[in-house]
């Protein structure tokens, strides 16, 4: 079975697509920016401020799917620049209690907006 999970608190997309897809137990997040979903615009404080507000982002996508953090099993972190990778990493620690999700990290030229990291999930139910 597959739903749309959508949220008014996250960002709406900027594209063709859904904030997540939810098959079965399984939870497939789209890339999480740093926006406000109030205002749609970056959060101010450079790379921590724009990782922690994904983060928020994130949460209110698990929630709305009835998971929270400790069903993330995978996680892609994009960054506009691999030398804010400590910044975005002390952040990211902070975000999990217990055993972390896999991850991979990449730099990428440029990310939606101009943003500075953007961050998708994997979440599986128990």
């Amino acid at each position: 079975m597959k739903k749309v999970i959508s949220t008014p608190n996250a960002p709406a997309a900027i594209g063709p697509y859904s904030q997540a897809v939810l098959v079965n137990n399984i939870l497939y997040a789209s890339g999480q920016l740093g926006l406000d979903p109030q205002t749609g615009d970056f959060v101010e404080g450079g790379v921590p401020a724009q990782t922690e507000q994904a983060f928020k982002n994130i949460r209110a996508i698990l929630s709305e799917a009835g998971m929270d953090m400790s069903n993330v099993v995978k996680t892609t972190c994009f960054l506009a620049d691999m030398g804010d990778f400590t910044a975005m990493n002390e952040v990211y620690a902070r975000q999990f209690d217990g055993a972390f999700p896999a991850r991979s990290a990449v730099a990428v030229k440029t990310l939606p907006k101009n943003g500075l990291v953007e961050i998708e999930i994997i979440a599986i139910k128990d």
